[in-house]
């Protein structure tokens, strides 16, 4: 190369890097450095030009971050636009040479898409130039290229409209894919999805950018669909598999970013439904959980990376059955009968228990929205309400591998329960939580009600389950009651049904009482729960007094030493001294202390005056 030629190339690089303060300074750099990358290429000067691609992605970057930054300088976005138009002029030229093409594309993508975030019309057209270079140059180089893209922008550019442009130029690529092309959707999938799972976590309810890139996205999904039409029967089949988990996990993340704007996400919902049946997804495989189980097998390699970006496929496909339980429209799109589905979860007790678990990960989401919880537990009481309870009688350990997930179930409801944000909401799920519970035989119900007293935290969810756990106590003393009909009460040595008049039910007042870790309990703070241990045992021992029973142990000599020496005496003790410390204070904090102790204090003595009654005569 000649020393005039240096000259200029010297020239151009310390121009690029002046000052680039004078808008009307950029466009003749920016043309001058184009033409010049160009120059070079052709004449086989590799490292120049790259080197000189390098100094332009430079001299671009602090003009982006301007834009974004100042998004409301009405001159800066014409200077993004103006950027973009020059660049989109300069590749599409019929006479550019391809090697020049292939050489900017590894930077060009990256850098477009920055300036894309200056305005709708700058976003358009970045994607144009996207489009062009994946119509020009190699598809596996430019699947490359796109998917570091999406996953390294700075903090400025991890906005939607940076992203659209990109997942727009990876639909096209997808389709130009002609081998192996599980292998190369596999590896594009996880990009995609981290990408739109952090903008969900962000997204504003009325962010329109948000609302595109999940169309965008749907763009992807039916890509990927035109590319199953192609493949051979085996090849199709783990491609069509991974499209319903991508569909299933976009049904989730596309939730969480606008499950409060409900009229925006009904379309994109309606769009990803009508996926599942090309799919071979149905509403009974999703809501059970077989379906998704049976494409994470089809799909993964045995690892659970593998599988990571799927984290929301359960919330997703409960959420598509929920849909169709709420619109016509969503279940015709989905091509279910969504009355033969929920008659199936109605009468068949496995399948709803199944279906129990699936809702789960709704209800305990914490990116949700209370609206679409609303809709999960409506769709809970559609399954529940005409369903037939059966008890066990034979095969308990069938019944019995339920149990863990009815259980998790029960807590997740219960999260709704404590942090609903309206008294409707959290009745609607407490009657939630006794539909479930009633579904559940009552030699089972006993073991699930006390692993969630046990395992809770929350003192007024304690007292709530206990008080739940008094009324199973009523119900099945009724029972026993209808069973021996005609003798008497007092003739009566063991209950007929005995899951709740059991020693059990005091564990759980001494686990509320005197609690494992040692001491009495934390007061005011435990303070419903303490009350509600005081009345359960209260009740226990007027109920068995009366009747001249001792089904829970709680009459024995032993029992009523260890409750008034253990449990009641540290009680008293300690709320006197609460009350005394609070009582000369004239605080709100002191005042609601005393409050909430007044009515342990008058269960606690009557339960005292009982034990001690019931002593003179054990």
């Amino acid at each position: 190369m000649s020393e005039e030629k240096l000259r200029q190339d010297s020239h151009l690089a310390d121009s690029l890097n002046a000052d680039a303060s004078s808008p009307n300074s950029i466009i003749p750099r920016l043309q001058q450095a184009l033409a010049t990358c160009s120059q070079l290429i052709e004449a086989g000067d590799i490292s120049k030009s790259n080197e000189l691609v390098v100094e332009l992605v430079d001299f671009l970057n602090p003009i982006s971050v301007s834009v974004v930054e100042d998004a409301s300088n009405v001159e800066l976005e014409t200077t993004a636009f103006e950027i973009l138009t020059e660049i989109d002029r300069f590749i599409s030229s019929p006479s550019r040479n391809q090697e020049v093409t292939d050489a900017l594309s590894f930077e060009l993508p990256k850098v477009v898409c920055k300036f894309a975030c200056a305005s709708k019309r700058c976003s358009e057209i970045a994607e144009l130039i996207v489009g062009h270079l994946v119509s020009t140059c190699s598809p596996r180089d430019m699947l490359s290229i796109l998917c570091a893209a999406l996953s390294s922008p700075s903090e400025t550019f991890k906005v939607p409209c940076y992203f659209a442009p990109l997942i727009g130029g990876l639909t096209k690529v997808i389709i130009l894919i002609q081998r192996r092309q599980f292998e190369q959707v596999k590896t594009v999938i996880p990009v995609i999805l981290g990408v739109l799972k952090s903008v969900s976590l962000e997204a504003d309810d009325e962010d329109k950018d948000t609302e595109e890139l999940f169309h965008k996205a749907i763009g992807l999904a039916e890509s990927i669909q035109a590319v199953c039409k192609k493949l051979e029967q085996k090849d199709k089949k783990k491609l069509c598999a991974l499209l319903g988990l991508f569909v299933l996990q976009l049904m989730a993340l596309a939730s969480i970013a606008m499950g409060r704007n409900i009229s925006s996400l009904l379309p994109i919902v309606l769009y990803l439904s009508r996926f599942l049946p090309l799919c071979g997804i149905s509403y009974e495989g999703l809501i059970t959980g077989p379906d998704i189980d049976k494409f994470k097998s089809i799909c993964g390699d045995g690892r659970d990376d593998d599988m990571a970006c799927f984290s929301h496929v359960k919330h997703g496909g409960s959420l598509a059955v929920i849909w169709g339980y709420k619109s016509n429209e969503v279940s015709m799109a989905a091509d279910e009968d969504f009355e033969a589905v929920k008659n199936e979860l109605q009468m068949n007790q496995t399948k709803r228990w199944q279906a129990i678990g699936m809702l789960k990960h709704v209800f305990s989401s914490i990116d949700l929205s209370w609206e679409l919880k609303t809709h999960a537990l409506d769709f809970l009481f559609c399954i529940m309400d005409g369903g037939a309870t059966v008890e066990i009688q034979n095969d308990n350990m069938d019944y019995y591998t339920y149990m863990p997930t009815l259980y998790t179930a029960l807590q997740a409801i219960e999260m709704v329960i404590i942090y609903a944000p309206n008294a409707a909401l959290r009745k609607k799920s407490f009657d939630a939580l006794k539909k479930v519970l009633a579904d559940v035989p009552s030699s089972l119900r006993f073991d699930i009600l006390k692993a969630l007293i046990q395992n809770n935290e929350c003192s007024s969810m304690i007292a709530i389950l206990l008080d739940c756990f008094k009324r199973e106590m009523l119900e099945e003393h009724s029972r026993s009651i209808s069973v021996t009909s005609g003798v008497s009460e007092a003739e009566v040595k063991d209950p007929p049904c005995a899951s709740f008049w059991s020693a059990g039910a005091l564990e759980l007042v001494e686990l509320v009482l005197k609690p494992p870790k040692g001491g009495p309990p934390c007061l005011p703070e435990y303070s419903d729960a303490v009350l509600s241990a005081l009345n359960l045992y209260r009740f226990v021992l007027i109920r068995e007094s009366t009747g001249k029973t001792n089904y829970t142990g709680v009459l024995s000599k032993d029992m009523l030493q260890k409750a008034y020496n253990e449990w009641l005496l540290p009680l008293r003790t300690l709320v006197t001294g609460v009350v005394a410390e609070n009582q000369n204070d004239h605080d709100q904090l002191a005042s609601d202390a005393i409050c909430a102790l007044n009515p342990i204090e008058l269960v606690l003595y009557r339960c005292i005056e009982l034990v001690e009654d019931n002593l003179k005569h054990a």
